[in-house]
């Protein structure tokens, strides 16, 4: 299927899944810790989704990938989405869905700082320099007075460096398969990130004793919903509506999901579960946008001049 052929409903709908559901699955990790320990509740949504993405490509007659891609895709996984978002669920302890999303926000920043390669490029564009200056302020303040004008948590500021941190962790593994993909189809390469992150998670489960005390039986209809939605529309509806908007739609447009996810998270964790949201901190989510927006700008003029 091609852009031109590609249905307009579909289409919609692929990127109502990445701006609106991507949004929301950090409301429903704060209703998955209701019961569930961190790495016990994002090892489920994982090792769920990737098996059940596993077997569809197998019964459509998928190989695995090569070794030599098989390894970095399992590494990546394990990066993204245990020293990733996994990172991030054990911080939405601490602060609130909005606080994490903000902050998650910044990984298009982070990204340009990594991507050593293209820094000649990158750091001799006025409007990406300008982006990141900015953009980095906004953490700062976020920092300084967001989080700490709406959570008297001593874990809070902690919290919140480590989602940062998370986001790095993110962005390098994203970079591990950036360029090294294989012969084996998008799905099959995600099913592998999803099941060596539930793997790496159980490990991680078993390292901190996250199962003492834990036990299903236990578990809220509240924090099954949330893992529910998790698995199906967070790992599965909105990751493959994410990959096949990325291969019939350029890359920024498709990546304007950045702008949106962080603002769907702060309403509807002001709307659902009453979290604190101050103008210091809707401030400095809107100069973390402007920054984000900046760096873009080079890409957004490309593209217009095709």
């Amino acid at each position: 299927m091609t852009k031109n052929t590609a249905p307009p409903l579909l289409v919609a709908f692929a990127f109502f899944s990445i701006y609106i559901i991507w949004g929301a699955t950090y409301l429903a990790v704060i209703y998955g810790l209701k019961s569930f320990p961190p790495f016990i509740l994002v090892g489920l949504r994982y090792a769920t989704a990737g098996v059940i993405l596993f077997a569809w490509c197998k019964l459509r007659g998928e190989k695995l990938p090569e070794w030599k891609y098989l390894w970095r895709h399992a590494l990546s996984g394990t990066m993204m989405l245990v020293g990733g978002t996994g990172m991030i669920a054990w911080a939405e302890q601490y602060i609130s869905s909005g606080q994490a999303a903000i902050l998650v926000a910044t990984e298009p920043l982070i990204f340009l700082l990594v991507d050593r390669k293209r820094w000649p490029q990158y750091f001799s564009n006025k409007y990406i320099i300008t982006g990141l200056l900015i953009g980095f302020t906004g953490i700062y303040f976020f920092l300084r007075l967001g989080v700490a004008a709406t959570s008297t948590s001593a874990m809070a500021t902690t919290a919140s460096i480590v989602v940062i941190v998370s986001a790095l962790i993110w962005v390098l593994g994203s970079l591990i398969t950036k360029d090294n993909k294989g012969q084996s189809s998008t799905v099959m390469n995600a099913s592998i990130q999803l099941l060596a992150a539930g793997l790496a998670s159980g490990i991680v489960v078993l390292g901190k004793g996250e199962y003492r005390g834990f036990h299903f039986t236990n578990v809220t209809a509240e924090a099954w919903g949330g893992l529910i939605f998790l698995i199906v529309m967070g790992s599965l509806v909105a990751y493959l509506s994410f990959i096949w908007l990325i291969s019939i739609k350029p890359p920024a447009i498709v990546s304007t999901h950045t702008y949106i996810n962080p603002v769907v998270a702060v309403f509807l964790g002001w709307l659902m579960v009453d979290e604190p949201v101050n103008h210091a901190q809707l401030v400095c989510l809107v100069v973390i946008l402007a920054g984000i927006l900046l760096v873009n700008v080079p890409g957004y003029l490309k593209r217009k001049e095709i």
